[in-house]
């Protein structure tokens, strides 16, 4: 784990409902699957990042609201993506969403807010590795 023995909040996964509460955030696609367990998070505006890793559990926090954030989501296997800053999507990023059965949220709380809201829970960052 990074920073070992420093982290006293107890890391853990979180439903998508949790996220939803947590984050204040309006469900825009996927309010079907509110009970996936979302095990780490990423936030980035920069889509190739994604590219990068296993994305297998992990929420997307973005502020980017077009429909190659959806495409490249759904091309590195993230589980949801929630829209940050209140963006609100046109209707074809939700049909884009909706066809991959992608869940699509948005939350009026900045990146940088939501990223500690979702932490202080216990939800880590994709560099963390997963203890099994």
């Amino acid at each position: 784990m990074l920073f070992e023995g420093v982290n006293v909040i107890e890391k853990k996964s979180l439903t998508l409902s949790d996220i939803k509460e947590l984050l204040h955030a309006e469900v825009i696609v996927g309010h079907d699957r509110m009970d996936i367990s979302l095990r780490r998070g990423a936030a980035t505006d920069l889509m190739s990042d994604l590219l990068t890793g296993n994305n297998d559990g992990v929420v997307l926090l973005t502020g980017l609201c077009n429909v190659q954030a959806i495409r490249t989501s759904v091309i590195a296997g993230v589980a949801a993506v929630v829209l940050v800053r209140g963006k609100q999507p046109t209707p074809e990023i939700i049909a884009q969403a909706h066809n991959h059965g992608l869940p699509l949220l948005s939350t009026p709380f900045t990146m940088f807010s939501s990223c500690g809201r979702l932490f202080s829970k216990g939800l880590r960052g994709v560099e963390e590795k997963i203890r099994p």
